[in-house]
C-alpha cells in the first residue's frame, strides 16, 4: 500500500463524501479527516425524503448515515452549516465561508447536484418549492394541508414519489410532465403508461405534453399557466425538472469537467491529489463501454469507496451494475442497469396485477430490468445485466419458467 496522506479533505457533507470518509476509517487511515457540508445536518439518506419523511412516518434523525456522535468517536472533524467557497491547488487548501482555510494532502469533492431552475416568471414566489434537502421538505410540508391543491412540475422519480404522497395526504395534485411519457429518462414506455395510468386511478391529473409558461400569484403562487392561456389554481407547486452538477468550485480551480467533473476508473481529477465522488462526477460506466453521471444512491457508496481506496493506494472495491429504485403507492420499482440504447423491450407479467418487470435488450444482451413488485426478476435481472447476458425474448417472457431457472440457464 502507498503511504498514506496525512489529511484528506471532503468537500461535500452527503451520501458520496459520507462514505468516503467512513471507507477511509474502514480501511484503518488513522489521519485527519474534514467532512465539510453546507448543511446544518450530518451525512443522511436523500431517497426517503421524497417518501417516508414527507409523510411524517420518519423522524429526521434516522435519516442519518450514521449517528451523531460517531463522528468524534472516529475523529471525523464535521464541519456542518459552513460551504466551501474556494479549492486552492497550489496551497492545497480548501476556503470556507466561515473560519480558517483547511489544509489538505488529498482532496475530495462530493458537492453533488442542485434541482434545475424553472426560467419562467413566478418562479421565485412564495410556495414554489424544490426537494432537495431536508429543509425543502419541511416547508413543503408545512403547506401540504390535507385539501390542498399541488401542482407537481417534472415526472421523474421525486416528482412522482411526492405526488403519491400528496394524494395519500388529501391533497389535490396535478402532475405536469413535458415529454410524452412520465419517466421518460429513466424508464420505457410499458413502465411509464403504467405509473400514468397508477396516478390517475389514485385521483391525481396526470397531464402529458404539457407546457407550462409561468407561476401566477402575488408574493405567494395562486395559479400555474399553461401554454395556451390555461391558469391551474394551486396553493404549492414542487419542481422536479432534473438536477445541475454543481461542478462550480472545481471548474474555478481549473480542473478538466463537462457534465461533471470529470474522472478516471479511480475516481481521479485531472489533478492527481484530487477526487470526486457521486451526482457531480462523470465517471466511466464500465458495465456499458461508456461515460456518464449517475444520480443514485449506489453511484454515490460505489464513487466513496472508490475515492477512498484510490487515496489510501488499496484495491478498487468490485463494481456493480447501476441500481435504482422508487416506492409509490403500494409499489416498489427497483431498476439495475441502464435501458439507453435498447433495441427491445420485453414484457414479463401483467401489469394489471401490480406484479411485473420489463427486460431491456441491445443486440440480444440483457441491459437492464424494471421490476414491479417483482423481487426475484430484479434480483436475477440485475445478474443478467452484470453478465450481459444474451437470452432469448420469449424465454425472459415466459412466467412458466422461473427466474431461477432463466438465470441458471443464462450464467451457468
Amino acid at each position: 500500500m502507498a503511504v498514506a496522506p496525512r489529511r484528506i479533505a471532503i468537500i461535500g457533507a452527503g451520501q458520496a463524501g459520507g462514505q468516503a470518509a467512513y471507507s477511509l476509517r474502514l480501511a484503518g487511515y488513522d489521519g485527519a479527516i474534514d467532512l465539510i457540508g453546507d448543511e446544518p445536518a450530518p451525512p443522511y439518506q436523500r431517497p426517503p425524503l421524497s417518501k417516508a419523511y414527507l409523510k411524517g412516518e420518519m423522524e429526521a434523525e434516522r435519516l442519518f448515515l450514521k449517528p451523531l456522535e460517531y463522528y468524534s468517536e472516529h475523529a471525523i472533524n464535521l464541519v456542518t452549516s459552513n460551504a466551501a467557497k474556494k479549492i486552492d491547488l497550489a496551497e492545497k487548501r480548501v476556503e470556507l465561508a466561515h473560519g480558517a482555510p483547511i489544509s489538505w494532502d488529498k482532496l475530495v469533492i462530493a458537492t453533488g447536484a442542485r434541482p434545475r431552475k424553472l426560467a419562467v416568471p413566478g418562479a421565485d414566489l412564495k410556495g414554489v418549492v424544490e426537494l432537495r434537502t431536508l429543509a425543502d421538505v419541511d416547508q413543503l410540508k408545512l403547506l401540504a394541508a390535507p385539501g390542498a391543491r399541488l401542482v407537481v412540475v417534472g415526472a421523474g422519480y421525486i416528482g412522482l414519489e411526492a405526488a403519491a404522497v400528496g394524494a395519500q395526504l388529501g391533497l389535490k395534485v396535478t402532475v405536469l410532465e413535458a415529454m410524452p411519457q412520465v419517466l421518460s429518462r429513466v424508464a420505457g414506455a410499458e413502465i411509464g403508461a403504467f405509473y400514468t395510468y397508477v396516478h390517475r386511478t389514485a385521483g391525481s391529473d396526470v397531464r402529458l405534453h404539457a407546457r407550462l409558461e409561468g407561476f401566477e400569484g402575488s408574493g405567494h403562487i395562486s395559479g400555474v399557466r399553461l401554454a395556451g392561456g390555461e391558469i391551474l389554481p394551486c396553493d404549492l407547486a414542487l419542481v422536479g425538472v432534473g438536477v445541475l452538477p454543481n461542478l462550480e468550485l472545481a471548474l474555478d480551480a481549473g480542473i478538466v469537467c463537462g457534465n461533471g467533473i470529470v474522472v478516471d476508473a479511480q475516481g481521479r481529477t485531472s489533478h492527481p491529489d484530487v477526487h470526486a465522488a457521486g451526482d457531480v462526477a462523470w465517471r466511466p460506466l464500465v458495465h456499458f463501454g461508456r461515460e456518464g453521471r449517475l444520480e443514485s444512491v449506489h453511484n454515490a457508496i460505489e464513487g466513496g469507496k472508490i475515492a477512498a481506496a484510490a487515496m489510501l493506494g488499496a484495491a478498487p472495491p468490485t463494481l456493480e451494475v447501476p441500481w435504482f429504485w422508487s416506492d409509490q403507492f403500494d409499489l416498489k420499482l427497483q431498476t439495475a442497469g441502464l435501458w439507453t440504447g435498447a433495441d427491445a423491450q420485453i414484457l414479463r407479467g401483467d401489469p394489471q396485477s401490480k406484479a411485473f418487470a420489463v427486460f431491456y435488450l441491445k443486440e440480444g444482451r440483457v441491459i437492464a430490468v424494471d421490476a414491479v413488485n417483482s423481487a426475484a426478476e430484479y434480483v436475477v435481472g440485475r445478474k443478467l445485466v452484470a453478465a450481459q447476458a444474451t437470452i432469448a425474448p420469449a424465454e425472459l417472457a415466459d412466467k412458466s419458467i422461473s427466474m431461477k431457472d432463466i438465470g441458471a440457464r443464462a450464467l451457468g
